[in-house]
């Protein structure tokens, strides 16, 4: 599948940049233009069921939206051997399975869904509801968002597949952290991340990842403190 992309920037570097779940590239419209004042050539994908990308194909909602199709689809569309690829939340998932294959330099997996689909602590129907949320449900779940970032949940809520989020009960065999990493890894945190707690960024750490975490900041990071978030890629853009 090739998915569309969006880019800023015309810099000798590349960054690649992979939305969560919900989301598009737009949810990148501040972390672009950033990234492209450092030099790179920027580009941004919509997942498949996601933004102008695709629909799945497939009998079932796992057979649509499995976390290998994401991560192949990321092998599919973009360029080998990036300098740095950012992966949020089920991006950073995506990610994951297409570091070796993209030939990547360095990631960033931000506030990664790395262990969500464990049976104890992930329910889909609560992403299926967030599919009719409005502007007064959204500014109150992220108050700290810009007005501009609220419309673009809106928007990119009305394009959604939310099969994508019905298919994420079977990844089950997935989920859990990660062994070693691939190519230098920087795990960025959500301030009190309701995905990788204290003992799982300790693991991690042990495993050879740096983490760092961002205070104050919610899931988005990048959409809660845009100043916080590039902080903390400090030596690693």
């Amino acid at each position: 599948m090739q998915l569309n992309t969006h880019e800023w920037g015309s810099g000798d570097r590349t960054a690649l940049l992979v939305h969560g779940i919900m989301s598009d590239h737009r949810t990148w419209r501040r972390v672009g233009p950033a990234l492209a004042e450092y030099g790179y050539r920027v580009i941004a994908v919509d997942l498949r069921g996601h933004g102008a990308s695709p629909r799945g194909g497939g009998a079932t909602p796992l057979e649509r939206y499995g976390p290998g199709q994401y991560a192949q689809d990321l092998v599919d569309t973009l360029p080998i051997g990036a300098e740095l690829a950012i992966g949020h939340s089920l991006g950073g998932l995506a990610l994951l399975g297409a570091v070796e294959r993209l030939k990547l330099a360095r990631v960033v997996y931000s506030d990664p869904a790395w262990k969500f689909a464990q049976p104890s602590t992930f329910d889909p129907a609560v992403f299926t509801r967030f599919k009719r949320a409005t502007r007064e449900q959204i500014t109150a779940i992220s108050p700290r968002w810009e007005e501009a970032d609220v419309e673009v949940e809106l928007a990119t809520l009305a394009l959604w597949d939310s099969d994508s989020a019905i298919a994420l009960s079977g990844y089950r065999e997935a989920a859990g952290l990660p062994g070693a990493p691939a190519v230098p890894s920087l795990v960025q945190l959500a301030d009190r991340s309701a995905l990788i707690g204290p003992e799982d960024a300790e693991r991690l750490r042990a495993a050879g990842y740096e983490v760092r975490t961002v205070g104050g900041a919610g899931h988005t990071i990048h959409r809660d403190d845009l100043a916080g978030f590039l902080a903390s890629l400090d030596g690693w853009i």
